[in-house]
């Protein structure tokens, strides 16, 4: 693709729910400023957001939990000077791979960190992170209490949740009025149950709906494929032919995915990962590329045997009775 030319497009604005809120149909996904998909220097970071906001992308989520603090402080000095030109969402709730506290004491105090790192007073989104690694009754009757006090007193505009199951997703929002609900991995080439399970109810019930993982976790990038991801090898299989059908074609598998995704109107954004001003000109392809006839049709008939295929992802008590191992 050539980047000089797709840095003249700019992101289109969706409407976040009932938050008012008009958001870049591409979001941000600030966790490789955190080094969590290789190492990023501290320049080619600022340059990839710098771009972002003046290409149009104005919506910006990170977390704690990306390495380890690093995205968080990445994002806030290269947001100095520019914060008031952007929606800027975080999280709580998950601080390391196997760090889980869902607690008001800890939340409070660790949102506290975050403002700190982000350099600013409040945000306008603060998420539960990874809802599934949590009990719902806690969730339900203390962390969400929690944030809607950091709310109240000015600290956070909005308070949402995120995480891998639509199901225990749904079942959250259903329980306690939420702004914004983020699920990642359930709504691209390979999965579609993220529409069937959320995309209805956010309509009802009036939250945001945004998606995360257009290119499930890197296997639809065209990237080599990290030696953690927790998909089935037959999924990560037919992910490599998908790429393999999307280059006989002269096409970029991750323009086609992302392209895929934002055709979809429930989803008020599509985060995706940048770590460099190019991955922003190559995201913004998607806004207007056309798909050679033929390839979803194609695409389509190879992902079947494995579409929707699930991996396991939380709590067992969180995770639906029939979950797909592959």
């Amino acid at each position: 693709m050539n980047g000089h030319l797709a840095g003249a497009r700019s992101a289109g604005k969706r409407t976040l729910g009932s938050t008012g809120l008009r958001v870049s149909s591409i979001g941000f996904g600030a966790s490789p400023l955190g080094d969590v998909f290789g190492s990023v220097t501290v320049e080619d970071g600022r340059a990839a957001v710098h771009h972002a906001i003046d290409s149009g992308i104005n919506l910006f989520d990170v977390s704690p939990y990306y390495g380890l603090t690093l995205a968080e402080e990445r994002l806030g000095a290269a947001l100095a000077g520019r914060r008031h030109e952007v929606v800027l969402a975080t999280k709580c709730g998950r601080y390391g791979a196997d760090d889980f506290d869902f607690s008001a004491a800890k939340v409070t105090q660790e949102f506290e960190s975050s403002l700190r790192r982000l350099q600013t007073d409040y945000v306008d989104l603060l998420q539960v992170h990874d809802v599934e690694f949590g009990s719902v009754d806690q969730i339900l009757h203390e962390t969400l209490p929690a944030l809607r006090r950091l709310q109240q007193q000015g600290k956070a505009r909005f308070i949402g949740i995120t995480g891998y199951w639509p199901h225990l997703l749904a079942r959250i929002a259903r329980a306690a009025p939420v702004d914004t609900v983020l699920n990642y991995c359930h709504a691209n080439l390979l999965m579609d149950d993220m529409d069937r399970e959320l995309a209805p109810l956010a309509a009802q019930l009036g939250f945001g709906l945004m998606n995360a993982s257009p290119l499930h976790m890197g296997l639809l990038s065209g990237q080599p494929v990290p030696e953690w991801h927790p998909a089935p090898a037959e999924v990560k299989r037919i992910a490599e032919g998908v790429v393999a059908l999307c280059r006989a074609q002269s096409v970029s598998p991750a323009t086609l995915a992302l392209h895929a995704c934002l055709q979809n109107p429930a989803h008020a954004s599509t985060f995706i990962g940048f770590k460099s001003a190019v991955q922003v000109d190559d995201a913004l392809g998607a806004l207007d590329f056309v798909p050679p006839a033929g390839l979803m049709e194609c695409i389509r008939a190879l992902v079947a045997p494995v579409f929707n295929t699930a991996w396991p992802s939380g709590l067992a008590e969180n995770q639906p009775e029939v979950a797909h191992a592959g």
